[in-house]
């Protein structure tokens, strides 16, 4: 489906990405991972084709990304954005509505198609019904649905997921993440994320990537990526990784010794008078 050969990208002759390699197959989540400025952000708005590659390829289903026309590459692609936002005074509907787009001619109206394949994004992504509601009204979880909900309506192959859950709490991160594996299943998508919390990527992801300084480091299961000399030499931060006790996958936490200020207070000495 998706297929990053060599490929090189930067900002006014700043080199961000040095030769990334990578693929996403329909129906898998994969993860990104890897410390700030490491070009995770870069990764996603070149193979989007918001930002030309330097050189290598990007290519969907064997297209080129850069021989793609914007329209059909919006067909192609959706992309939920770190903290999307929405226009105001639109209703979770309109706003839904608003990824059929790419699939209307020149001043064409939608139709009863375009109005089924809202409402069964909405409904899946169980954002229906808020479908009257104005967005500046929703919550953070509920405003994610509904962004996720006009991805889905845009009846894509690949989704381009960056930091999703960013300002979720972790009831909502953990739906945003379920969900998004349940499309691809069901819908046969390609997802990738770029995901900062390694033990939320190691719960949902298929696959992990790993970047650092521009280039991927370690690509695989995440038993295979979250291992603790892996994480350190790429976050500088020595970990601990366990198995989750029902599915075995790794939970990393920091190896963070006892500090002082986190010591349980003495109790207060009792006056003698």
């Amino acid at each position: 489906m998706l297929s990053v050969r060599d490929l090189h990208a930067g900002y006014d002759g700043r080199a961000v990405l040095r030769g990334v390699d990578l693929d996403a197959a329909r129906g898998e989540l994969l993860g990104i991972i890897g410390p700030n400025g490491c070009g995770k952000t870069t990764l996603l708005r070149v193979i989007s084709g918001v930002l030309p590659a330097a050189s290598g390829s990007v290519t969907i289903d064997g297209d080129e990304v850069r021989s793609i026309n914007p329209a059909a590459m919006a067909r192609r692609i959706a992309v939920v954005a770190q903290g999307a936002g929405l226009p105001e005074r639109f209703s979770a509907f309109e706003v839904t509505l608003m990824g059929r787009t790419p699939h209307l001619g020149l001043l064409q109206s939608e139709g009863k198609h375009d109005i089924d394949v809202v409402r069964a994004a909405m409904q899946r992504t169980d954002c229906w019904h808020l479908r009257s509601r104005p967005v500046e009204e929703l919550s953070g979880g509920e405003r994610q649905r509904v962004v996720i909900a006009r991805a889905l309506a845009q009846e894509p192959g690949l989704l381009l997921l960056d930091e999703p859950t960013s300002h979720l709490d972790i009831q909502h991160q953990v739906d945003t993440f379920r969900l998004t594996l349940d499309l691809c299943r069901e819908h046969q998508l390609a997802a990738v994320a770029v995901v900062h919390d390694l033990t939320l990527a190691s719960m949902f992801a298929d696959r992990i990537a790993l970047m650092a300084d521009g280039a991927i480091v370690a690509c695989g299961a995440p038993t295979q990526v979250l291992e603790p000399r892996i994480i350190e030499r790429v976050y500088g931060l020595a970990v601990r990784v366990i198995a989750h006790p029902a599915t075995g996958r790794p939970i990393v936490v920091p190896d963070a010794g006892p500090r002082a200020m986190l010591a349980p207070r003495p109790a207060p000495e009792r006056s003698t008078r």
